[in-house]
């Protein structure tokens, strides 16, 4: 769909249709709500009245996804703005437009029938150009937003680690100043990384590192963002049940919400390093799988002992964020990760997990999900189950039976913070990563969870 900007007006019989409408129907103008009037013979022949409810960048993203779905079947739409739309209202009503209007088909597919959207500002008013200038972070955001969902929707036959490092390889190719490094099994055994191995061993689809690198010159700030990236999980030897495994091509949201971010915070030319890290495995059963009892060696040395093979991702994660601390030496750290159920039983389908002993960063978090259409709640992190981590033979086990589950998730990737503790947040977006059914700016299936969340954050802190 392209969206642009032009002047038009409506003429003197049209706003007489209009007012006489709007004084007969029962328009509560709360976000999201549209009625049609239907004009045979005239053009326009539809008119299409949608609220914004508070007039607020959340309100016009309701109004533009709702536009997306009640015209789909229209080859253009005309949306005429008030006189006091701002670039932030635009932003939202782009990114609804966009968002709403995504769909995931494997092989060839008819193209969606509204191709065009034409936004149209009153001639008194915002100067088109700032208006562009939101309409134009709209469109980076949402096709940031769109890499992801496309990543994550892939069906895993064909989503291995190496087909997802090609894919941003490849995607990184068209933005410059961008840089991708990908590791192999044989590079990531020469360096350490033994814990991607474990979890991808059981898979003869090996697993890959990538990094990814933006670094504008001048930048006096380096943020680290590490996504979880298990392209299918069948949970290894302690196999998952079919309920649990169906949809498991999701494991690596976390990993395409980084990379996407990246990219995107690239496209934008923010002022601040970003480095990605993408740990990439298919957690497989197999006859060299890991197992319950193994003790694994993480890059940088700490040690895990096994006790569930289901508890993966964080053995990934554990490697990466080591290598981040030691080698990256950033200002700040976040993850994002499929990680848990318990995520979705605490919180639902539409909120995240915020795990941060930093108030400011986590408040920063909260407020830029908020501003983003998206949803965290801070859980807390306390060191009452710390102990639970305990192992007789390794520094720590990868998994308890004390409950809990996203918190000690949490508590355990908190030892590979090093001296980094107070400047990490970790986000555990398992049931946020995936929409059961469209609503609002969400399509059925991958929602991309995060980008927008980490893009408005890497803008605000830049």
């Amino acid at each position: 769909m392209r969206l642009t900007l032009a002047r038009l007006k409506l003429g003197p019989a049209d706003l007489d249709d209009v007012t006489a409408f709007l004084a007969d129907v029962e328009h509560s103008g709360s976000a999201g709500t549209l009625h049609k009037l239907p004009r045979a013979g005239r053009r326009p022949d539809l008119l299409l009245f949608v609220g914004v409810g508070a007039g607020d960048e959340a309100g016009w993203r309701a109004a533009g996804a709702k536009l997306a779905r009640s015209a789909s079947g229209e080859p253009t739409l005309t949306v005429l703005l008030p006189d006091d739309v701002t670039p932030a209202a635009v932003r939202g009503l782009g990114e609804g437009l966009w968002l709403a209007s995504y769909r995931f088909r494997l092989g060839a597919d008819e193209p969606p029938e509204l191709r065009r959207v034409v936004l149209a500002p009153p001639p008194s008013g915002t100067a088109s150009t700032d208006l562009a200038a939101g309409l134009a972070v709209a469109k980076v955001t949402a096709e940031s937003t769109v890499l992801a969902r496309d990543l994550t929707n892939m069906p895993s036959d064909e989503k291995t680690p190496a087909w997802f490092a090609k894919r941003v390889e490849k995607a990184a190719a068209g933005v410059p100043g961008v840089t991708v490094t990908v590791r192999d099994p044989k590079i990531l055994a020469e360096q350490g990384f033994n814990a991607i191995l474990a979890v991808g061993g059981g898979s003869t689809r090996g697993p890959r590192l990538v990094e990814l690198s933006w670094r504008p010159r001048g930048a006096q700030r380096h943020v680290v963002l590490v996504g979880k990236g298990i392209t299918f999980d069948t949970g290894g030897i302690c196999v998952k049940p079919l309920s649990g495994m169906k949809l498991m091509r999701k494991d690596m949201a976390g990993a395409a919400a980084v990379v996407a971010t990246t990219l995107a915070a690239a496209s934008l030319r923010l002022p601040l390093r970003i480095t990605a890290l993408a740990p990439l495995a298919e957690n497989a059963l197999g006859a060299d799988s890991f197992r319950p009892g193994d003790v694994v060696r993480h890059y940088g040395g700490i040690t895990s002992e096994i006790h569930n093979t289901d508890a993966e991702g964080r053995l990934v994660l554990g490697d990466a964020m080591a290598y981040a601390v030691r080698r990256l030496r950033p200002d700040a750290i976040i993850d994002l990760a499929t990680l848990t159920g318990a995520q979705g039983v605490a919180l639902g389908k539409r909120t995240a997990a915020l795990y941060s002993h930093n108030d400011t960063l986590a408040g920063q978090l909260a407020d830029a999900a908020a501003t983003a259409g998206e949803s965290v709640w801070r859980m807390p992190l306390h060191d009452d189950y710390v102990e639970a981590l305990d192992s007789d033979v390794a520094d720590i086990v990868n998994s308890t039976d004390v409950g809990a589950g996203s918190l000690m998730a949490a508590l355990y990737l908190r030892e590979f913070t090093g001296g980094l503790r107070q400047q990490w947040a970790h986000v555990d977006m398992s049931s946020s990563a995936w929409a059961d059914s469209a609503d609002g700016e969400l399509a059925k299936g991958a929602t991309g969870w995060g980008v927008r969340t980490l893009l408005r954050w890497l803008e605000t802190t830049s």
